[in-house]
């Protein structure tokens, strides 16, 4: 068959690069996928598999300070593994990505479920690019603790931040871990400050510990509340409160415009009898709309940038972010450890039967402390561990 078979009437006799639309030849076959020379089944084709190019250190390090956002998305992908060789190989960017971190704003978000913690991030996070701001969105979602499993929904939520070309928003799973944030989320903030986003914006799932665990690694943490919360929050409301730099009360739109601005000001109350959260800096409540728009920027203007000029200016931030990086150290010191001891082949051997006479009443579980540390320090620490009374070991 020649090429002229399949050109209708209205395709031109000299093709070439004038014309938007081209008259491809088909596959020779009938629709019953017999071949239409042989009449024989045809052989299924198998989809040409393209590998993607597997990137060096130094690949690592020029993409992510050419801001380039794939490369960026796979050094994550790095640091979050748990093979030994890509470990090596994330410290290694790491490392020569460091001198470029530091440079950003790190603000962490929290607040009960429904408070609108998405909406407002993906509001403001909005108006920044909009002013010329680089903004990263590190999104933690809650893993299953059964299967492991992450809903990773942020982007779905954040739909019009992420259509954003200054915007970067990484859903990461948690992976069940204690207050739903890895440690792998602080090598992730310097990786996107390395990228040159000027405004890091770290959201908790806003329950648990997390709010701890996102307070020791950014500079101002913004607690994101609602009108007409019942007692039986006032004890989860105390607790985080006293890290909060800002309170703001979502959701002030509409009807519930004057409700919020009595909830502000029972914030405001509150607020005389919590220490506040950093030193010389004040903490207030205020109140914004993510959905109107209406207060967001005034929130970023007239609050966080103060308080970032100011914590500079007396030194207060340069303190906090030097022992919020030796806690960091020594959180996984502690980690470390504990997978050590877990690990252990002594403790693996013995851990059932002191299990066991616990749950029985014939041992009471300080003494099954002793026994665990005695068993693993003898074996890690030799003769000189031996028989270390409990909590005195130096």
């Amino acid at each position: 068959m020649s090429d002229d078979t399949y050109k209708p009437s209205w395709v031109p006799e000299e093709k070439d690069d004038k014309f938007a639309c081209r008259v491809m030849r088909g596959v020779d076959g009938g629709h019953d996928g017999m071949d239409a020379h042989t009449h024989a089944p045809q052989k299924p084709v198998a989809p040409k598999v393209v590998k993607r190019k597997k990137l060096t250190v130094d690949d690592y390090v020029e993409g992510v300070l050419a801001g380039n956002r794939m490369v960026l998305s796979r050094a994550i992908t790095l640091i979050e593994s748990n093979a030994a060789a890509h470990f090596e190989m994330a410290q290694q960017v790491i490392q020569r990505l460091l001198p470029y971190t530091g440079k950003s704003t790190r603000v962490g978000i929290t607040g009960v479920p429904g408070a609108g913690k998405s909406t407002l991030i993906e509001a403001l996070g909005t108006k920044l690019c909009q002013n010329g701001h680089k903004v990263a969105v590190l999104a933690v979602d809650p893993s299953s603790t059964v299967t492991g499993g992450s809903i990773l929904g942020d982007k779905t939520r954040m739909e019009q931040l992420s259509r954003e070309p200054n915007a970067f928003i990484r859903p990461s799973p948690s992976g069940g871990t204690l207050g739903g944030l890895t440690r792998k989320s602080r090598e992730t903030l310097l990786l996107c400050e390395a990228a040159g986003y000027d405004t890091i914006l770290v959201e908790t799932v806003g329950v648990g510990q997390s709010e701890t665990t996102v307070r020791s690694m950014v500079d101002f943490f913004l607690l994101v509340v609602l009108t007409g919360a019942g007692d039986e929050l006032q004890g989860m409301k105390k607790g985080v409160m006293e890290l909060a730099d800002a309170i703001v009360v979502n959701k002030a739109d509409g009807d519930n415009l004057q409700r919020a601005k009595v909830t502000r000001q029972e914030y405001e109350r509150i607020l005389w009898f919590i220490r506040d959260a950093t030193e010389q800096w004040t903490t207030h409540a205020y109140t914004c709309s993510a959905y109107t728009g209406d207060g967001i920027m005034e929130l970023w203007q007239g609050v966080i940038e103060k308080f970032m000029e100011q914590c500079e200016g007396n030194g207060v931030l340069q303190a906090r972010r030097r022992d919020q990086t030796l806690s960091w150290v020594y959180s996984m010191v502690e980690e470390h450890l504990q997978n050590l001891f877990y690990r252990a082949p002594e403790i693996v051997a013995c851990r059932g039967g002191i299990e066991d006479a616990v749950i029985e009443g014939r041992l009471t579980p300080t003494l099954a402390v002793q026994q665990f540390i005695n068993t693993f320090t003898q074996t890690a620490l030799g003769d000189q561990a031996k028989n270390t009374p409990l909590f005195e070991l130096k």
